[in-house]
Formats: C-alpha cells, sequence, structure tokens
C-alpha cells in the first residue's frame, strides 16, 4: 500500500512539473504567441501620409493658374500641373484620381500674381471643399518685385507660410500638404533672354527685379540678379523648414528649383511661365513627391 502510494505521488510530481514547465515556456514567450484575448488581429494604424489622396486643391500663383501656357497673358487652368484635365499635361490630379475624379474631386483657388501674403486666404477657401491633399507653389511674385528692395523679406515670408499652415490645420488636421519649391528665376532669364519676343513681353512688367534690362551684363545687372536669386534660395529654405515641422507635410527637395527649364519647357509667348510640356513636367515632379514611400 505505501509502494502504490509513493509511485503515485511520484507520477503525479512529475505531471505537474512538465505542465508548469510548458506554462513556463508560454509566460516568456518563447516561440509561440500571447493569447490576445479576442482573437482578433489589432487594426493597422492609419499610416501619416497617405500615397493615393482622393482629392485635391491648389493654392498658389500664376504657375497653377496655367498662366501664358494655352494663350498670351491668359490663365489656362485646364492645363494646370496640379488640376487641370488637359490630356498633354497629366496633372496631379489626372494621375491621382482619373480624368473624371480630376473634374470632379479638384479644385484651383490659386491666382495669377499671388504672394506668400495671400496664401491664408486662399486656403480659408480651400478648407471649405474638405480635400484630402492641398498643393502649394507660391514665391515666385514676392521675389519678382518692381526692385531688388522690394521683395518680400524672409522673416515675412515664413510667417505668411507659417500663418497658412495653421489655418489649415485648424480646419483640417489630417489634410496633407504638397509644397514645390520656388523655381531658379535666374536660369529663367537665361534661358528667356534667348528669345526677342519674350524679351518684348517682359517689358510689360513680368518680373523686373530679375528681367527688367534683360540684356545688361554689368556690374549692376549681376548684383540684382544674384540678390533676387539669393532671396529665391532663401524662401525655399523656409519652406523647407517649416513644412518639416508639419508631420503631414512634404516638400519637393528643391525638384522644381533644380529643374531645367528649356524653351520647350517655357511659354512661347513669355518665355517665363512653364508652356504645356513645361506644366506636364510640374506634374511628374509632384506626383513622385506625392507617392513616394518616404518623404
Amino acid at each position: 500500500m505505501r509502494k502504490r502510494s509513493h509511485r503515485s505521488r511520484t507520477v503525479l510530481a512529475v505531471a505537474v512539473a512538465a505542465a508548469l514547465g510548458v506554462a513556463g515556456c508560454d509566460a516568456v514567450g518563447d516561440n509561440s504567441p500571447a493569447p490576445s484575448g479576442t482573437g482578433k488581429p489589432s487594426p493597422k494604424p492609419t499610416p501619416l501620409w497617405d500615397r493615393s489622396p482622393s482629392s485635391v486643391a491648389a493654392v498658389g500663383d500664376s504657375i497653377t493658374r496655367g498662366f501664358d501656357a494655352c494663350d498670351v497673358l491668359s490663365d489656362c487652368p485646364e492645363a494646370s500641373w496640379a488640376t487641370g484635365v488637359s490630356p498633354e499635361v497629366d496633372s496631379l490630379a489626372v494621375r491621382l484620381l482619373g480624368r473624371a475624379g480630376a473634374a470632379e474631386r479638384s479644385w484651383n483657388y490659386a491666382v495669377t500674381g499671388a504672394r506668400m501674403a495671400d496664401l491664408p486666404g486662399q486656403l480659408a477657401q480651400a478648407v471649405r471643399r474638405k480635400p484630402q491633399l492641398v498643393t502649394v507653389m507660391v514665391g515666385a511674385n514676392d521675389a519678382c518685385r518692381a526692385t531688388p528692395s522690394a521683395m518680400t523679406p524672409v522673416s515675412g515670408f515664413r510667417a505668411d507660410f507659417e500663418d497658412s499652415l495653421r489655418t489649415l490645420r485648424r480646419a483640417l488636421p489630417k489634410t496633407q500638404v504638397f509644397v514645390a519649391s520656388v523655381p531658379n528665376l535666374k536660369r529663367l532669364w537665361s534661358e528667356g533672354r534667348t528669345s526677342p519676343m519674350g524679351k518684348q513681353v517682359w517689358k510689360l512688367g513680368i518680373c523686373p527685379s530679375m528681367l527688367g534690362d534683360a540684356d545688361a551684363l554689368d556690374a549692376a545687372a549681376t548684383e540684382r540678379r544674384d540678390t533676387v536669386q539669393k532671396r529665391v534660395e532663401d524662401y525655399n529654405k523656409v519652406l523647407k523648414e517649416v513644412c518639416a515641422e508639419d508631420k503631414r507635410c512634404r516638400y519637393d527637395g528643391g525638384a522644381v528649383y533644380d529643374y531645367r527649364f528649356g524653351t520647350t519647357q517655357l511659354s512661347r509667348w513669355d518665355y517665363f511661365h512653364p508652356s504645356v510640356n513645361g506644366q506636364a513636367r510640374l506634374a511628374e515632379i509632384a506626383y513622385r513627391t506625392v507617392t513616394a514611400k518616404g518623404p
């Protein structure tokens, strides 16, 4: 009787030890998943950047309005790099939404001649549509003044851009923002000055701080253009820095500034604003930035 009782206790002890051993492996994780409690997989977190937004609103200046792309001294929003529906451009909106979608769910609030100070007002209009993506291209007119001394100060440019993003965030905290760099105005002067017609149009008042006295190459003219160019570079630094502070903002990394516009990409009327071909190139840059896996 004692032997049988002793044998039973031994078997029971081995069984308990084995059970505790298995439980111990589960407790430290080993190779087995911990119980979830519900049996359902955890939902995937919402990404900060949606590479396929379903609506687009554009704000900015004459470039986004397609100025001089289709006709002399006229806006041509259908050729806009951001929201146009022209098949020759394949705008950002068309690439993201399709042509029918772009016609229904993209809006262009850019205004020819607009400066950074005008951006908060444009965004106030855009937020009424509740777009998932807002495109921003502005700054050229802040540098294109009657004289370099009349250019928007960098501090004011920064303050107005920060105010613009605050306007957007108060209304639409999750809307994404694509910011294009200011184009290289000095390169546009260098390309356009080869056109006699272009220089005649420039005399009507297009970017006089850079394009005035287009053929002058003396020290004063060179200094003037260099001053304007430095201001454009400073503006782009502001765009980059302010955008970086917003987790749902993507700057193009200077891609528009770096793009080497040739005469094919410039308006055949003013040789300064993008042509239809140039608008298509801007659309490509924007689409690459918006759909990239990372900024």
